[in-house]
C-alpha cells in the first residue's frame, strides 16, 4: 500500500468526516496505542461499513471507528458484549449524539451488555424504557483514552 484511506458503504458526508477524524487521530496518537507509525505510509486503510443499501450518516460512529482501527492495528481485541456511541474531536473528546433511547434498545436487542456513550448524554439514560435500561450497564465516558479503556480487552 501507500498510505491511503478509504471509506465504502453508502456513507453520507458527515460519516465519512468521522471515518477521516479517526484515522487522523489514530495517526496523530499511534505511538501511545503501541502502533508504528510507519504502518500509515506503507499500508492503505480501508473502513467499510457493510449493508451497502442502507445509507448511513451522522457522527456518532466515531468512538467505534477509533476502536475498530486501534483494534485492527494494535492487535488487542474489543470486547464482545460492548456497543458504543459518540462523535470524536481530532483532540480525542467524545461529544453528545442524539437518539441514545433508540441506539440502546437496538443494542439491547443484539445482545450487547455494555454500552460505552458521551458523558453529555447520562441525562438521556432517563429516556430508556426500564425493561432495556435495567439489562444494560452504561458507562458515560468524555475522552477516547476511556472509551478504549472499557472497549479493549
Amino acid at each position: 500500500g501507500s498510505g491511503k484511506m478509504v471509506l465504502t458503504g453508502k456513507l453520507g458526508d458527515v460519516m465519512k468526516e468521522s471515518g477521516t477524524a479517526a484515522i487522523s487521530y489514530v495517526k496523530a496518537n499511534a505511538q501511545k496505542y503501541g502502533i508504528d507509525p510507519m504502518l500509515f505510509k506503507e499500508h492503505d486503510l480501508h473502513i467499510h461499513v457493510p449493508e451497502g443499501a442502507i445509507p448511513k450518516d451522522g457522527p456518532s460512529a466515531g468512538v467505534t471507528m477509533i476502536t475498530a482501527l486501534i483494534s485492527a492495528l494494535s492487535g488487542k481485541p474489543v470486547k464482545r458484549e460492548v456497543g458504543m456511541t459518540g462523535e470524536i474531536t481530532l483532540r480525542g473528546r467524545v461529544l453528545p449524539i442524539g437518539g441514545l433511547k433508540e441506539k440502546s434498545i437496538a443494542a439491547h436487542r443484539a445482545g450487547i451488555k455494555t454500552v460505552i456513550m458521551p458523558k453529555d448524554n447520562e441525562k438521556d439514560i432517563d429516556d430508556i424504557p426500564a425493561s432495556v435500561k435495567n439489562e444494560l450497564t452504561f458507562i458515560p465516558v468524555a475522552s477516547v483514552e476511556e472509551v478504549l479503556a472499557h472497549a479493549l480487552r
